[in-house]
């Protein structure tokens, strides 16, 4: 075809560029592997064993018990006893501890007497992950033991009212269950834009450009004979990737891998278009580099791999439609965890071919047969 003439003399040429480039190679698959296998064990918002210091003025058996409650869920951990407030309030203040318990001297007699026993619980609000989990961890523990109390005190064995919650695809509510499809798609994003992003800009910069511009090639055969390369070292990657999501992370894929493959290939599809579109327009690689950042930035806040889009002000909100890597993290929480199929994902996977082609398309209609 002649809109595409040229495309395998290219081809094989960045082939060679790239298998001779082992730098490229290196950061192309090393720094998405390392990132993946850091950010799946250092990313859990479920903080266990959180420091606490334990100011117990009573020291009686029903103050003990209500310390082993905080204990026992495994959110917080006993590193010191205070022997007075001020001492009490200075180890949070130092940092040294998260949360401070204050059992006063007379909660057992007010337990027994059928008044309300208060303690008190002071918690560093500086981190506000841990002040939230440690803040409903500490209510639902005087929760229950209320409920308790108010129990034996009407002679009833039961609740009048329970609730039976099932979680769904994550029933043990993993963090590496949910961040780890996300790590694989940014991980990608990271080496597929900045490896694409150089290729028109090394040829401009080592002065090779021109024997292609006088060359009878076509702009849409060099771009596609750019692209292709790249593409297919990228989806290797991918495969590395999904076997440390199921082997090392242990997190089982229940849907169709041919679907989580054709997603995988779409996404990197717009993202190598997406590096393209920034060699065209920049003129050496550090530009590249800079032009690269101003897309990968938002893509990791506002796509919902940390936080969720629902909650995000409605400029932002509109402003994640615009990612690649939006539909990708949403293509791989739906068929990793839910096992959803075509039926329900042909709208992320229209998105994300659509986003492919019109970036091609308008990187080869940018092409000059020209240097600058």
């Amino acid at each position: 075809m002649k809109l595409f003439r040229g495309f395998r003399a290219i081809l094989y040429k960045e082939f060679i560029v790239i298998f001779r480039d082992r730098m490229t190679l290196f950061f192309m698959f090393f720094p998405p592997m390392l990132q993946i296998i850091a950010f799946g064990f250092a990313l859990d918002n479920d903080v266990k064993h959180m420091a606490m210091v334990v100011l117990d003025e009573d020291r009686t058996v029903e103050s003990r018990a209500l310390v082993d409650a905080f204990v026992n869920t495994q959110t917080f951990r006993v590193v010191g006893q205070a022997q007075s407030v001020e001492e009490w309030a200075e180890t949070i203040r130092s940092g040294k501890v998260y949360v401070g318990l204050q059992i006063p001297p007379e909660f057992t007699r007010n337990l027994r007497a059928g008044r309300k026993a208060t303690v008190q619980v002071l918690i560093d609000g500086s981190n506000s992950t841990t002040a939230l989990q440690a803040l409903n961890t500490a209510l639902g523990v005087a929760l229950r033991r209320s409920v308790n109390v108010l129990l034996s005190e009407a002679g009833r064995r039961e609740l009048p009212i329970e609730v039976r919650p099932q979680v769904m695809y994550n029933p043990a509510m993993r963090a590496p269950n949910f961040f780890v499809p996300g790590v694989i798609g940014t991980a990608l994003q990271i080496a597929t834009v900045f490896a694409v992003a150089m290729a028109v800009v090394r040829e401009r910069e080592r002065g090779t450009l021109e024997n292609l511009l006088v060359s009878p090639m076509t702009g849409w055969g060099l771009m596609l004979g750019k692209l292709v390369p790249y593409l297919c070292i990228s989806m290797v990657m991918a495969l590395f990737l999904f076997t440390i999501l199921r082997w090392v992370f242990f997190v089982p894929i229940q849907g169709s891998l041919i679907v989580l493959f054709l997603s995988a290939l779409l996404f990197v599809f717009a993202l190598s278009t997406l590096g393209l579109l920034v060699s065209t327009k920049a003129q050496t690689q550090n530009e590249a580099m800079q032009m690269s950042m101003t897309v990968m930035l938002p893509s990791i806040f506002f796509s919902g791999f940390i936080f969720p889009r629902e909650t995000m002000p409605w400029i932002f909100y509109a402003l994640s439609t615009l990612l690649p890597l939006t539909y990708f993290i949403q293509l791989m929480r739906g068929i990793v965890l839910r096992g959803a199929g075509l039926r329900e994902l042909w709208p992320q996977l229209t998105v994300l071919a659509g986003m492919g082609l019109a970036l091609f398309s308008l990187c080869a209609l940018r092409f000059r047969r020209k240097l600058g």
